[in-house]
Order: structure tokens, then sequence, then C-alpha cells
């Protein structure tokens, strides 16, 4: 089984087919898409558009949780402007997204660890900034989950932990957004540190999976200028150079 693990696409339509024309280059058995798929100030209507049209097996992000269920008075500007932006019926089909979707072949789709859409996989903050979790970490956040095979998303970092009882982790990275900066639990940064979009294809041998990390170039220059003139200088950078302002 030879699957394509897309996350975190963010309204970036550019970087989205991209990925999927390379996609379709690669003879996959299957797309998967692990969700944040249209928050941000790039396209977020066209986005949900494309894709609701090619019935992936998807599940929701955090962001889409956000912007269907809270109060636009207290919406982030990324969020808020997918939230304006959506019609009723693309609200719905994000409405009906589960949390969690489970594959054959012992494949398990979350979007931070199962159980909770905000926990960064292999990622740990600290009041130092972000670093690679601890293998110690990843197996604690695993939890009891059953499969051979988990693929998140979340921290739009691409990276795969083997854990010691046979569990592979995969993070494909984002399709779309290849830095950002939170506050939370401290302020931290995730950068690519190049504006490729990213996607990972897994598949399945007799040796166990087989992980491939691709970067796709595309427009970014394009959706970089849509970032500024929508109002976002940083996501604006972001884009063009997959690093954070200074």
């Amino acid at each position: 089984m030879r699957i394509a693990a897309i996350s975190d696409i963010h309204g970036n339509l550019w970087a989205l087919e991209a990925v999927l024309e390379d996609i379709a280059r690669r003879g996959v058995d299957m797309t998967v898409n692990l969700g944040d798929i249209v928050s941000g100030p790039l396209l977020p209507r066209e986005t949900a558009q494309r894709l609701m049209a090619l019935q992936l097996p998807t599940i929701a992000g955090n962001h889409e949780r956000q912007v269907l269920t809270h109060d636009p008075a207290r919406m982030g500007a990324s969020d808020l402007y997918a939230h304006q932006q959506l019609d009723e019926d693309q609200r719905a089909w994000i409405g009906a997204l589960p949390a969690e979707l489970r594959l054959a072949h012992e494949v398990l789709l979350v979007h931070g660890i199962p159980g909770n859409d905000l926990v960064y996989f292999m990622e740990t903050v600290t009041e130092q900034g972000q670093r690679p979790a601890t293998h110690g970490e990843v197996l604690e956040r695993a939890g009891d989950a059953r499969a051979s095979l988990i693929l998140c998303g979340h921290t739009h970092v691409p990276r795969s932990v083997q854990l010691d009882d046979g569990r592979l982790i995969v993070n494909p990275g984002s399709v779309g957004l290849q830095a950002y900066d939170d506050a939370h639990p401290y302020p931290h940064k995730a950068e690519n540190y190049t504006p490729h979009a990213r996607y990972a294809l897994v598949e399945s041998t007799a040796q166990g999976w087989r992980v491939e990390q691709v970067a796709v170039p595309y427009d970014w220059q394009a959706a970089s200028a849509l970032a500024a003139r929508n109002g976002r200088p940083e996501w604006a950078y972001a884009l063009r150079t997959g690093r954070m302002p200074e």
C-alpha cells in the first residue's frame, strides 16, 4: 500500500495544486488529508471547494474546529478570515469531518496526537523554545493507540519517529505554510527554511514502512503577495522564505 499524506494546507491553493500534481505522477493507492485545511489569509473558499470534489480520506485539524465553533469576536486573524469566506456547503463539509480516522493496514490518522488535536507529537515546547521530542515523550503521547503507522500533522515539521514497540509516527510537514510562531505554552517558532510545499509518501514493504519526505516547488511568490495584500506581512515573509521575520 502506497499512501500520500498531506497536511496543514492553510488555504494555500497554489501549494496544494503543486502537491496534487506531484502525487499524480507517483502512482499512489490513496491520498489522505490530516487537517488544518483552510485557516489563513489566502484562498480558504477555493481550497475547500477543490478538496470537497476530490473526496479524499480527510480529518479535521484544530483550526477546522476553531473556525466552526469559536466566537468570531475572539478568533485569531487566520481563523476569522476563513470563517468569513466559507459558504454553508463548505461549513457543512468541514463540520462532518472526523477528528481521527483509521484505515486498513493498521494506519491511524490524527492531527495532533490520539485524542487531542492541539498537542505536538514529535516536538516539545519549553521556555527555551521548540525542540525535537525525545523517544519517551513521543511514546507517552502515542499512548495505547493500536496502529503500525500513525500519520499526524499540526507542527508543520516533516519528521518521523520509530518507537521501540514498532509503531512508526510520520508527520508530512505542511503543504501550505513553512514557518509560523506561537505563544503557547511558551513563545516558539517552527521554520523549515525553504518555501517548498511538503508532503510524505509512505509505502508498506516486506521490511516495514518506507517513508519519503517530499518538497515541491510552486508559485510561493503569488501566495506571499496575496498574504501581503490581505494585511499579513508575517505570512508573506514565511511563505516566501520558510522562515519567520526576526
